[in-house]
C-alpha cells in the first residue's frame, strides 16, 4: 500500500519471536532507513486484520517461520515530518516448530538470523529500537525506554518507545 493511501496515521506490528534458547529471529532489509541493519520482522496492518495478526503473518512472510502470540510486549509512535503519526504495535511471538527452517522473503530480506540480544547490543547494524530493547532486556527484562532517538534517516520530529516487563 502506497504512502498516500495509508493515510497520516500508521499502523504497523512487529514480532520479537524468541526461540526457547533466548534467542530473536531477526531481519536485515533490503529498503528505507533500516537497510542493511537486524531489525524485527515488521510490516503494515491490513484492512480487516487486527495487530497481533498482522504481527504473526509478518514473521511468516519475512523469515518462512509459523508462530504464535505470546503477549504484546511494547508499542512505538512517533510522529514522521511533523505530519504522520507512525505507530507500531509489539508482540513477543513463540515459534510453533523451533526446527522450522528459515526462508528469507527475497524481494524485502537479505538476510534472516536467530541472534542472542546479547550478539545484538554489541552488533553496530542493528536498528536503534533492538539495541534499545536488547540493552534493556539484558539489564532488567522488559520496561518502560525513555529518550530514545532513532537517528535522521526516518524524519522522526518525535519518537517514543514503551515496553512491558
Amino acid at each position: 500500500m502506497s504512502r498516500k493511501k495509508r493515510g497520516n496515521v500508521w499502523l504497523g506490528a512487529a514480532g520479537l519471536v524468541r526461540h526457547s534458547n533466548g534467542n530473536w529471529l531477526v531481519v536485515k532489509k533490503k529498503y528505507s532507513a533500516l537497510m542493511g541493519k537486524w531489525s524485527f520482522p515488521a510490516g503494515f496492518v491490513d484492512v480487516g486484520e487486527t495487530a497481533d495478526i498482522a504481527a504473526v503473518r509478518e514473521v511468516k512472510e519475512e523469515t518462512g517461520i509459523d508462530c504464535k502470540v505470546v503477549a504484546m510486549i511494547g508499542f512505538r509512535t512517533g510522529v514522521l515530518q511533523d505530519e504522520i503519526s507512525d505507530n507500531l504495535a509489539i508482540f513477543l511471538l513463540k515459534p510453533i516448530d523451533e526446527n522450522q527452517p528459515i526462508i528469507p522473503q527475497e524481494e524485502e530480506i537479505s538476510e534472516v538470523a536467530w541472534k542472542s540480544p546479547a550478539e545484538l547490543k554489541a552488533d553496530k547494524n542493528v536498528s536503534v529500537m533492538i539495541h534499545e530493547i536488547a540493552e534493556h532486556v539484558l539489564e532488567s527484562g522488559f520496561d518502560e525506554i525513555l529518550n530514545v532517538n532513532p537517528g535522521d534517516g526516518f524524519g522522526y520530529t518525535s519518537y517514543k518507545l514503551y515496553f512491558n516487563k
